[in-house]
């Protein structure tokens, strides 16, 4: 892998670093800096990236961008009780063309996922999703997407892409890996009834704001289906995340979207998480830059306490629950070890979509399902398998 596509973090990170306590962050990641050189991946299980594009990111432009304030409000704060195996990989400056940029972004991720190391990256616009969806190409798997937005940023097929309408181009574009794609926090009034007919007809998922904000729990097992998960600050409402022009009255508070964080880290199935549309002339005393060190720090958290029992080991592992309900029989599989739950649609083995067919749910899919009430979800899914 040629790193040369890095740029290393800036001299005053490494001294502002040095200044901290022995035991926060910035004392104990490997941080690459032209003084540390470029640090050993062997053993590393996270690596942070800033990717300083913005040249697509809607009505949210900066000019003076930089990410020095999340990196020190992030090196000073103190890990939990778990093994500090990260790496800050400095950033991926702006190429001659936006392309080149996405090159760089998806050689990088590719890298990464490959050697089961899992990238956080720091933009910089929202349509840098489509450059981590690419970067699953050379893995030649089809992928979930979880975005975590207020719009469904779909645009359409003749739009250049963008920050508003990276989805279409994931939809359209070939090769077409994606399998599903799942919305949380969408505000209704900012999105037309004909995107959500399409995002229906597509079979694909979305979780008004309100609705999330009533049960965070219910994005549990949607966080714990994905492999690539996107938050846009946008999502997060203006008082507690001011540094996105986008931002709104109306989203996610401070407290929400750092437990949407921890979901996607304890998920078994992430492999890459991106928080998007940083813009810090924006931010009110460095608020927004505290909120996403935060962010990264649950996330770590939640990657550092992974159950790993995604139901492919021992079947003693887990309790298996048949529910017949009309013409099918519904196989639900409850883990002894974290008490999550995952139904389940039978396929034959030379079905190449056949790690989508164990579907995350919680218990009351299964109380459902002895109601007599098939789980949408798992309709959804089935649709998308046959």
């Amino acid at each position: 892998m040629n790193f040369d596509y890095l740029t290393p973090v800036n001299e005053t990170m490494l001294a502002y670093a040095k200044m901290l306590s022995d035991l926060s962050f910035g004392q104990s990641m490997d941080i690459y800096t032209t003084q540390n050189k470029f640090p050993n991946l062997t053993n590393k299980k996270i690596a942070i990236i800033g990717v300083e594009e913005r040249r697509a990111s809607v009505k949210n432009y900066s000019d003076d961008f930089n990410l020095n304030e999340i990196r020190k409000e992030l090196y000073k704060l103190y890990p939990g009780n778990w093994p500090m195996n990260v790496v800050d990989l400095g950033n991926i400056s702006p190429g001659n063309t936006i392309e080149d940029t996405y090159f760089a972004l998806g050689e990088l991720l590719s890298y990464l996922i490959k050697n089961k190391i899992i990238p956080i990256i720091i933009g910089g616009g929202q349509d840098l999703t489509y450059a981590n969806y690419r970067a699953y190409d050379k893995l030649e798997q089809t992928v979930n997407i979880v975005a975590v937005d207020n719009k469904f940023d779909l645009g359409t097929i003749e739009d250049e892409l963008t920050s508003q309408s990276y989805l279409s181009k994931i939809v359209m574009n070939q090769p077409n890996n994606l399998f599903n794609y799942s919305n949380i926090g969408y505000q209704t009034y900012f999105n037309s009834q004909d995107e959500l007919d399409l995002l229906e007809k597509l079979y694909f998922e979305a979780y008004r704001l309100g609705e999330v904000s009533n049960s965070i729990q219910l994005v549990e097992p949607i966080l714990r289906d994905a492999d690539i998960v996107s938050i846009d600050l946008s999502s997060i409402k203006r008082a507690d995340a001011p540094a996105n022009n986008n931002a709104t009255p109306n989203g996610f508070t401070g407290t929400e979207i750092c437990a949407i964080s921890r979901y996607a880290g304890i998920s078994d199935k992430v492999t890459s998480f991106g928080i998007y549309e940083y813009n810090p002339k924006l931010d009110s005393n460095n608020q927004t830059a505290q909120l996403i060190s935060q962010m990264i720090w649950y996330f770590i958290e939640g990657v550092n306490y992974r159950a790993n029992d995604y139901p492919f080991g021992l079947k003693d592992n887990y309790k298996k629950y048949i529910v017949p309900i009309e013409d099918q029989v519904l196989n639900f599989h409850k883990s002894n070890k974290s008490g999550r739950w995952w139904m389940e649609i039978n396929l034959n083995e030379n079905n190449k979509s056949k790690r989508h067919a164990l579907i995350p749910c919680t218990y009351q899919d299964y109380v459902s399902a002895t109601n007599q009430e098939i789980p949408d979800r798992w309709i959804k899914t089935l649709k998308k398998l046959v």
